[in-house]
């Protein structure tokens, strides 16, 4: 079974898997390991893959996904690719060359959804999807007052599927959530197992989110692993999470969180006053932590 056959869908009519396979690398890590993971990913049921140009591995993303295409494994329209529009390309003459750039790399003649990985207008995404270089457009990083003013802005032309942000159980960002679902966007959680713990992004000091005591006594009563909780419990509140992984059988356990069984005893974890940010306070756009995008 793949991430394909259960979606959630999108204020624009198109449908987003409810799991995705998250790519990004730290620098130590080569660029072989991305496309042995991604072709693994694609094998073990991920039809659902996020990229950006910051993570400079969309082209290995590219040749696995031409290579399973190739093969027979999958279709074009099997896959939903998200990559991601990086700062340096905000000007509005550079957003469009950016978008074909990410495309060329990824041997792709479109996006099926693309994300502006900072706050900024969203004038020119508006016209790369009017061009048909990418099917759906979303934010990342955003606190819901950045997103009032985005859907308050005069002239919006399309209002943005989905919001991507850290979201896992120590930071349930309910706030935002809350507000994502009255405007009818999704949020996208990246960071949903706590992190590969990269020392360029977070704090080493910082608790394992798949050690937490708590956790592990729910996983331990559900007979599952605490990935696989934490993953659900993102599932069942409606967010789409990114799960991460260079070995295969953690990436087809996590995929059964799309699957499973509903979990009947979070009440334990969504009481949990556990609040932290994995990453630096760099990559924060406010300091409320209750609602830090």
């Amino acid at each position: 079974m793949s991430s394909k056959q259960h979606c959630v869908k999108l204020n624009d009519g198109h449908f987003i898997p409810a799991l995705g396979f998250g790519t990004y690398k730290p620098k130590e890590v080569p660029k072989s390991k991305s496309l042995e993971a991604a072709h693994l990913a694609i094998d073990a049921g991920y039809r659902h893959i996020d990229t950006a140009y910051a993570y400079q591995i969309e082209e290995e993303i590219g040749q696995a996904i031409q290579s399973k295409i190739k093969a027979g494994v999958v279709k074009r329209e099997d896959m939903f690719i998200t990559t991601k529009l990086w700062c340096t390309c905000f000007r509005p003459e550079l957003v469009k060359p950016a978008l074909e750039k990410s495309l060329k790399n990824l041997q792709l003649d479109y996006a099926d959804l693309y994300i502006m990985h900072y706050p900024v207008p969203m004038k020119m995404l508006e016209k790369c999807k009017d061009a048909g270089l990418v099917k759906s457009i979303g934010v990342s990083n955003f606190n819901h007052k950045q997103l009032e003013r985005l859907l308050n802005k005069p002239g919006l032309k399309y209002k943005p599927v989905c919001n991507q942000v850290e979201c896992h159980l120590y930071l349930n960002q309910s706030k935002l959530l809350d507000y994502c679902k009255s405007k009818d966007i999704v949020l996208v959680a990246y960071g949903a197992l706590g992190t590969q713990r990269y020392k360029e992004w977070v704090d080493q000091n910082s608790p394992v989110l798949l050690n937490d005591p708590v956790l592990c006594d729910v996983a331990k009563k559900n007979k599952r692993s605490p990935a696989l909780i934490a993953l659900r419990y993102l599932v069942q509140r409606g967010v789409v999470p990114l799960a991460q992984s260079f070995k295969e059988n953690e990436m087809r356990e996590n995929l059964q969180s799309c699957w499973s069984p509903r979990i009947s005893i979070f009440r334990g974890i969504l009481t949990w006053g556990a609040s932290y940010d994995f990453y630096l306070p760099s990559l924060c756009v406010d300091s409320d932590a209750d609602d830090v995008a």
